[in-house]
């Protein structure tokens, strides 16, 4: 009899983390170079936090990563199920679960890796039971910081992107937003009053004032629209490709979002790698 597939069996071992005392931009250039959208925070191999792209986002001015991480974030242990991570995932709605053993990080899974396995299961569910309903789209003249911040008001991934004849242009993700993220430094001035309203030694015209200047660091965006950044050679599927197939698609591509379309280029919706969870998730009872 086959053994089950544990969390130890597709789990990435060799994690990419920062120790504390670190800094929100060597976070950002760990993000960059690795192409990873989230970073443990360690001390000494024990698990503290975890800083993810859209802290970094929420946050553009923050510099601490004790500010910046989840502290005491949901883990999981090697010897899990998948079917009980994808179940974890599915009900916090993360996309991934640090691994440890007694506190001490030995690896991260994330939905990618489920969504991996998924793929060699040979599942032939259509994928239209699984396409959640309603797609947040952008037109591609629209400024890149502007579609970052629709993503982030609208808690996406990702949005595709329309031309003027109401097709599919491209997509454009979260990655792509932090790949382009800088940080920025700028040194901005605030007048403080030297007497507050209720003193009555003091006059409007009269008050002493001063003016703090200090330096402020920002995560800044290009502003130029989506379509000179976005992604234009997109991955899609419909409604009635089988789940297995679309899994492997988005593991080989490494994409965690794939647009449906219809046949003449209309699209139709949007398939997220988490939603297919599900068809494991089941199992967990």
């Amino acid at each position: 009899m086959k053994q089950a597939v544990t969390v130890d069996d597709i789990m990435i071992k060799n994690v990419k983390s920062i120790e504390i005392p670190g800094t929100r931009d060597e976070i950002l250039d760990l993000m960059q170079k690795e192409r990873i959208s989230a970073v443990p925070v360690v001390k000494e191999g024990t698990l503290l936090g975890i800083v993810t792209r859209i802290d970094l986002l929420k946050h553009p001015e923050e510099e601490q990563i004790a500010m910046l991480m989840t502290r005491e974030p949901v883990t999981i242990t090697p010897d899990a199920s998948l079917s009980k991570a994808a179940a974890i995932l599915i009900q916090t709605g993360l996309r991934r679960l640090p691994v440890v053993v007694r506190g001490k990080l030995v690896g991260i899974v994330t939905v990618s890796d489920i969504i991996g396995a998924i793929g060699q299961m040979d599942i032939h569910d259509q994928i239209k039971n699984f396409i959640r309903d309603g797609v947040v789209a952008v037109w591609e003249e629209t400024p890149v910081p502007v579609a970052a911040e629709i993503i982030r008001l609208s808690k996406r991934d990702a949005l595709p992107v329309l031309n003027t004849k109401r097709e599919l242009a491209g997509i454009i993700s979260i990655t792509d937003i932090i790949n382009l993220s800088r940080i920025e430094d700028s040194v901005e001035r605030s007048d403080m009053s030297a007497a507050s309203d209720e003193d009555k030694w003091t006059w409007e015209s009269m008050r002493d004032t001063m003016s703090l200047y200090y330096g402020v660091s920002r995560i800044s965006l290009p502003d130029v629209p989506v379509k000179s950044v976005m992604v234009k050679t997109v991955i899609t599927a419909f409604h009635k490709t089988p789940v297995s197939e679309v899994a492997k698609k988005m593991r080989r591509n490494r994409i965690e979002q794939v647009p449906v379309i219809t046949a003449d280029n209309k699209l139709d919706g949007l398939l997220l790698d988490r939603e297919l969870l599900a068809v494991i998730a089941a199992k967990e009872q």
